[in-house]
């Protein structure tokens, strides 16, 4: 094999970009995953503003029903949200625990209801004109976190919010189980790199794979699944990676990265209402996949915050093809046994025409880095200079989720 071709090989089964070597954290310290729902989810439908006329007024046909509506019915979490039923088995459980909270009309500041532009403002963090496409404010974490915490994107791809200075490996968990470099290639690999400054970056790459693979072969991840499932048959694609990645995160990292896309839905989001249909089937896999993640961390579950958002909301009111189309304000959840859940907390409003963005959108009154901000303050006693190193220019706001 030629040279750039066993280079190319190994950069295909590894998948991780090489750099520094990590110290070992403190047992028992705080993991913080992040998980990006890519192509903005309708939060209106998933915490529901029941007791809003309003609402069911602009969703005559995709809104979800009140609760006590019988079967299909949302589950009121308080006098004036609900849950929707799709996530009765899975989240549901965790609020009544208290390890689950949203903040409703949260977001980033960007109006350009752009996909792509406005994820990368939200994965940068860098403010109201990102400049740096190398300058992830999860990289800018690691930075001020100093070597307390190992990071892992679990994707295909390095994400904007963790590219940097600071190193930081990724790996597709669900094709991990299919092989790596060979042990020949490898050893050649080590040679050719041996006397160059990159030695030990290339040694390091080669440790993490062998971790993920030494950790996800040290357990029984069939029956992890099934358990996961309570019985049922698992989900198709988040669960089984989900359950992989909380035993991963128990063992081996500190600071997590998911994304989970398909939440585009402009078309058909509801069938005979926001109960049923494409929207429903996609948040019982991710409600399924997330608890599944929950469980399968253990007792390390305790230590971890999960924080769950989006780039921007959709519209309020239905379009013709019963969905909805891009918007502005969305619903972040909070979720971890770190959490101080069964609320529902930021600034809020009520829902009417004068009070959307636009009389279109939820608004954005709590600012994704200033919430995000508060809460690595809280998690890892960060300081005013260590927050406005990670946010420039923010105001963290204390919303007390840990």
């Amino acid at each position: 094999m030629q040279r750039r071709q066993l280079l190319q090989a190994a950069a295909a089964a590894l998948a991780l970009p090489m750099g520094t070597l990590w110290a070992a954290p403190a047992p028992g310290g705080p993991k913080f995953i992040l998980v990006f729902l890519r192509g903005a989810y309708d939060a209106t439908n998933v915490l529901v503003p029941y007791a809003s006329d309003f609402y069911y007024e602009s969703r005559p046909n995709i809104a979800v029903p009140r609760p006590g509506s019988g079967a299909g019915g949302a589950m009121a979490l308080d006098a004036d949200w609900a849950l929707h039923p799709s996530l009765h088995t899975s989240l549901l459980p965790l609020w009544q625990a208290g390890q689950l909270a949203f903040v409703p009309f949260a977001g980033t500041r960007d109006l350009s209801r752009s996909h792509f532009e406005t994820q990368d403002h939200i994965e940068l963090g860098q403010g109201a004109d990102p400049h740096d496409f190398n300058d992830g404010f999860l990289n800018r974490l690691l930075q001020q976190l100093g070597g307390r915490a190992r990071p892992m994107a679990f994707s295909a791809q390095l994400p904007l919010s963790l590219r940097g200075p600071q190193r930081v490996p990724n790996m597709a968990v669900a094709q991990a189980g299919r092989g790596g470099v060979a042990p020949r290639q490898q050893a050649l690999l080590e040679q050719m790199w041996s006397d160059t400054a990159q030695a030990a970056a290339v040694r390091e790459g080669f440790a993490v794979q062998a971790t993920v693979m030494r950790d996800m072969q040290a357990s029984d991840w069939n029956a992890e699944m099934r358990a996961a499932s309570r019985g049922a048959v698992a989900p198709r694609g988040f669960v089984a990676e989900a359950a992989r990645i909380g035993g991963l995160m128990r063992d081996s990292f500190d600071l997590g990265f998911i994304d989970v896309g398909g939440w585009d839905t402009h078309v058909y989001e509801a069938g005979d209402n926001g109960a049923h249909g494409q929207l429903a089937d996609k948040l019982a896999a991710l409600g399924d996949g997330l608890a599944a993640l929950a469980r399968a961390m253990g007792p390390a579950w305790s230590d971890t915050t999960v924080v769950v958002l989006s780039e921007f909301g959709r519209t309020f009111r239905e379009n013709g093809n019963r969905g909805t189309d891009h918007g502005h304000g969305s619903v972040y959840w909070v979720l971890g046994g770190t959490v101080r859940g069964r609320r529902i907390v930021g600034e809020q409003v009520v829902l009417s025409p004068t009070t959307l963005n636009q009389n279109r959108d939820y608004p954005v009154l709590t600012d994704d880095r200033d919430l995000l901000g508060g809460l690595f303050a809280r998690l890892w006693g960060l300081d005013m200079r260590g927050i406005q190193a990670i946010f420039p220019g923010s105001q963290p706001v204390d919303l007390q989720l840990v």
